[in-house]
Parts: structure tokens; C-alpha cells; sequence
């Protein structure tokens, strides 16, 4: 009884009325007046301190304001956070090909190939490569009509003394006709001949076998390597274009890219090729024609 008679009582005085009023302090006239209760007064100021709450919050929220905040990134900040996000993000993609091109070359060496997903993707369960059927366009027949006959007289090697046996009874496609600009320096690091063509040249594969790498590097630009039978490997850098990827099998003489001038180590459009015999790079003017 008493709590409730409390609770009466409690809402009785916030809903008393009360007047307030203005005098003319030597009149005494009334000036102005205004009634009102506490209930009324706590109203007015919970709702207007809402209000500026909600509108200060506004203010910081889509204005500059907040900039002045202590501990909130300014324009300038902001715009370097987001560059350096978008640097660590290339350094990573960078790395990743670094280690994916660091592990084909591993694998190269030591007569491996990857299991890329490229050719887990084309087998099936049993463990056999699916069939696939292809359809032969009129342009693609004149096309192998034409490289057929500029390739057919050109399947021959240079006589030289210092040739190794196994490799002078291979006969390989010619993979660039055009002149050699830079010749086989081993003690100077270049493993292979640079070959000088008109830009966008195809590129064809010297014998049949299997891509390895396809991808960039940042030195060499556009590089493809294909693993043959016999321990030859051939590697074809500083293209425009790849027209194959990993684990691609490829026929002899097939187009499997396009002159170019991509990379860092390159003056001009040619065509870096070199030639590995059992993980050993040999000099290419040995046993293809180039001219």
C-alpha cells in the first residue's frame, strides 16, 4: 500500500502545473506567462537532446568534420592506405608467380612435369585423359597448308664438330625464320640466341611434347617452355603472346606463340629461344637453321 500510494503520489507531483511568468520588475505588470509541469519540461529536453544528438552525428558523419577527429585518417591518409593495400596486393600475385615459375624451373631441370590443374581438369576419375573432339575451320587448314610448306625443307641441322650425337639424329622445327642477333655465350650467361623478326611472328614448337610454364616473368616477359621426349627441354621468351598454357600437349611445328618485346632484358621484338638437353643448355645454331 505504501509503494503504491508513493507511486501516486510521484506522478501527482511530475504532473503538477506550474506557472511561470515574466513581471515588470516596477510595474509589477505581467509580462508574459507560460504553464507547465516537470513532466512537461523532461519531454522538451529528452526530445531536444535526441535531436542534437542525432544531428551532431549526422554533421560528423557526411561532412568533412570528422577529419578533425582525433584518431580519424584524413584525405591524404586514406588515399596512401588504399595505394599500399593495392602495392601488397601485386607484391603477393608477383611472388606467387615468382614461386609457381621458381618450382616449374625445378621441376624442368630434374625431367618432372607439374600436376597442373590444367590437366587434372582433363582427366577423369580413372586416371585417363578425356577425349576431346575439335573442329577444323578453313582458315585453320590453309594456315597448316602454308607453315607445311614453309617448313617442309627446313627440318635439317648444322654441321658442326662439337655436336652431341643423340641430338644431331633429331630433327627439329625451325621455331622463328628471321637473323640471329645474338649468338650462344655460356660464359656470359646467355643460354640461348636472340632472333630478330617481324612483331607478331608465330612461333612454333621445334618438336611435340608438353607445356611446362606459361606465364610472365618479370625479366624475360611472356615465357613458354615445353618439356620434349629424349630429355630436351625448349624454352621461347619475351613474347607479345602465349597461345598455349600449362600442360597443353603440343605437335611439331604447332603455333604456340607471337614475337613480341614484353620483360625488362629485351632491346627490340625478337625471339629468345633456348635449347636443354639433360638439364645442360646447348647452342641452337648447332642443329636448327634460323635463316
Amino acid at each position: 500500500m505504501d509503494n503504491s500510494k508513493e507511486k501516486k503520489n510521484f506522478i501527482q507531483k511530475i504532473r503538477n502545473k506550474y506557472r511561470l511568468a515574466i513581471f515588470n520588475e516596477q510595474t509589477y505588470e505581467e509580462l508574459w506567462a507560460m504553464r507547465l509541469s516537470r513532466l512537461n519540461v523532461f519531454t522538451v529536453l529528452g526530445t531536444a537532446v535526441v535531436i542534437l544528438i542525432v544531428l551532431v552525428s549526422l554533421l560528423i558523419a557526411y561532412t568533412g568534420l570528422k577529419e578533425y577527429i582525433p584518431g580519424f585518417p584524413d584525405g591524404n591518409e586514406r588515399i596512401l592506405m588504399v595505394r599500399n593495400v593495392n602495392r601488397v596486393d601485386s607484391l603477393i600475385q608477383e611472388i606467387e608467380k615468382r614461386d609457381e615459375f621458381f618450382k616449374s624451373i625445378k621441376a624442368v631441370v630434374q625431367g618432372e612435369v607439374l600436376p597442373y590443374d590444367e590437366i587434372e581438369s582433363d582427366t577423369n576419375k580413372s586416371g585417363n585423359i578425356a577425349p576431346v573432339s575439335f573442329n577444323k575451320s578453313e582458315a585453320d587448314e590453309e594456315f597448316r597448308e602454308k607453315v607445311e610448306k614453309e617448313e617442309k625443307y627446313n627440318l635439317s641441322v648444322l654441321p658442326v664438330n662439337d655436336k652431341i650425337p643423340e641430338l644431331s639424329q633429331v630433327y627439329f622445327y625451325t621455331p622463328l625464320k628471321g637473323f640471329v642477333v645474338k649468338k650462344f655465350i655460356e660464359g656470359e650467361n646467355h643460354f640461348g640466341v636472340d632472333i630478330v623478326s617481324k612483331p607478331g611472328e608465330t612461333v612454333l614448337s621445334i618438336m611435340s611434347g608438353t607445356v611446362v610454364f606459361s606465364g610472365w616473368t618479370v625479366e624475360t616477359g611472356y615465357v613458354l617452355m615445353i618439356q620434349h621426349g629424349n630429355d630436351i627441354i625448349s624454352a621461347y621468351k619475351h613474347n607479345s603472346k602465349l597461345l598455349k598454357k600449362a600442360g597443353d600437349k603440343i605437335e611439331a611445328g604447332e603455333a604456340i606463340a607471337n614475337v613480341g618485346n614484353s620483360g625488362e632484358l629485351t632491346t627490340g621484338p625478337h625471339l629468345h629461344f633456348e635449347l636443354w638437353y639433360q638439364g645442360k643448355a646447348v647452342d641452337p645454331e648447332q642443329y636448327i637453321l634460323f635463316e
